[in-house]
């Protein structure tokens, strides 16, 4: 019998959604600089506020995020989680009207009312999208072979990617010619669409008319099956869930804790601040040509190159006759070394901002191969009934990361524009100095962040529980 291959369909409904969660992301860091803050009177420490707090409570909802993907299941769990996260990006629009009104009745600052509404949808949009990845790692191990997970997830991985690269070409354009509220709203309204297809697709394997028996085998290929009932097998049953004492007290997790909070803000530090770094440091707002031209070259490199760097762990399986975790720290020491290309961006600037932009997207490609195999590494080291839990405290850690380095730079960057050229670091002097500074932590990140690993786990060995 000739094998279907429904498991892709599923993934391309993860790479959707993981793209609309980025979409979503997205649409603040491409309008604050040029639109919002003209508006509101922000400074880069209050834009910081917002995009470190978002991460605060984006790593809080994980915690509980993966928890309630375990219990609730991958379909209800997921249908939840971009629910609330696109409702939360529409309201974003009602903050502009919300903030006069109230700063006018209250007799405050429109700059303060306006960064405290905007936080309240941010930490709603967090508790929605704290539930993307949880699920999607979830859904990933039940549809896909360990040697074939880490390729699946850096498809669906590659949303965010493709995220950040079609929001350049739209959203500024959008906020330009129809106001940035316009575009909150548009762009959120994207995951009702989805949760369309996902209601009508979506099964277990064992349950779902469209997968056949051969890739049914396919899929169950390393012994974890599901029985034909869709509901779990017996040996799956009898795993328990894990506790928080349970995993905590695991050098696995903290294996994962250390590979992601050490690295995931360098992530999110390029995602919400590369559109402002190159209209400080450029001239080149984010709805200009020019502007849009490099933050969607920038994201291609990154799109595409990831999904080509996460085939390498699969080679190592595959020809290498390695373990998939073994193979898989192989490739990451690798990706590792990618970041290292940031320490050229501030000074090959001073040449053309197509440097900065395309060293960027260099550095954040090594990140998305390293967070596809991080996600994998969940699935190779635990079992399918814990996998929501131990996804959500790694994203935990990650946004805890997020937070520190947002807050740091937003008030970095603020204070070397105050103190200007009293303010030098590695021959840079004021604002320049401080967006050296923190290139040169997102540089190294990864090769602490595995040695972390390496050194928690230096062997292959499946929790048993």
């Amino acid at each position: 019998m000739k094998k279907s291959n429904f498991r892709w369909m599923i993934c391309s409904l993860l790479f959707f959604a993981t793209t609309v969660n980025y979409l979503d992301r997205q649409v603040l860091s491409l309008t604050w600089k040029d639109f919002i803050a003209p508006e509101f009177k922000w400074t880069d420490a209050d834009y910081g506020i917002i995009t470190g707090y978002f991460s605060l409570i984006y790593a809080f909802c994980n915690l509980f995020a993966g928890k309630f993907v375990d219990w609730m299941g991958t379909k209800k769990g997921y249908m939840w989680a971009i629910f609330v996260w696109s409702l939360a990006a529409c309201l974003h629009a009602a903050t502009g009207v919300g903030s006069v009104h109230l700063a006018s009745a209250l007799a405050l600052s429109i700059t303060s009312v306006s960064v405290w509404l905007f936080l309240g949808c941010r930490c709603l949009l967090a508790l929605g999208e704290a539930g993307n990845f949880p699920a999607a790692v979830k859904v990933t191990a039940e549809y896909f072979p360990p040697k074939d997970r880490a390729y699946a997830t850096s498809i669906f991985n590659a949303g965010s990617s493709v995220g950040a690269l079609v929001a350049p070409a739209t959203i500024p354009l959008l906020a330009e010619y129809w106001g940035w509220e316009t575009a909150f709203i548009v762009i959120g309204a994207l995951g009702f669409v989805w949760m369309g297809f996902w209601q009508v697709l979506y099964k277990k394997p064992a349950e779902n008319p469209r997968v056949n028996a051969a890739e049914l085998a396919y899929i169950n290929q390393d012994g974890e099956a599901e029985g034909r009932s869709g509901i779990l097998s017996a040996s799956e049953e009898k795993e328990p869930s894990i506790s928080y004492l349970r995993a905590f007290s695991l050098r696995q997790t903290w294996s994962l804790v250390l590979g992601r909070v050490l690295t995931d803000g360098v992530w999110w530090f390029f995602l919400f601040w590369t559109p402002g770094y190159l209209s400080d440091q450029f001239g080149y707002k984010s709805s200009s040509g020019m502007g849009m031209t490099l933050i969607v070259t920038l994201y291609a490199i990154v799109t595409f190159a990831s999904i080509y760097l996460c085939k390498l762990p699969t080679y190592m399986v595959e020809k290498k006759g390695m373990n998939a975790y073994e193979g898989r720290m192989v490739a990451m020491f690798l990706f590792a070394c990618l970041p290292l290309l940031a320490l050229g961006a501030q000074p090959l600037g001073s040449f053309s901002a197509w440097w900065p932009a395309i060293l960027i997207g260099c550095a954040c490609a090594g990140h998305q191969a390293w967070s596809a195999n991080i996600y994998s590494c969940v699935s190779d080291m635990f079992p399918k009934s814990c996998i929501g839990t131990l996804t959500g405290i790694a994203q935990c850690a990650a946004g805890l990361g997020s937070f520190c380095v947002n807050i740091f730079a937003g008030r970095l960057f603020t204070y070397a524009a105050e103190q200007g050229d009293a303010f030098a670091f590695a021959g840079y002097t004021g604002k320049p100095a401080g967006y050296m500074i923190v290139f040169c932590y997102c540089a190294v990140a990864y090769l602490v962040g595995w040695c972390c690993m390496k050194g928690l786990v230096p062997h292959y060995k499946k929790v048993e529980l």
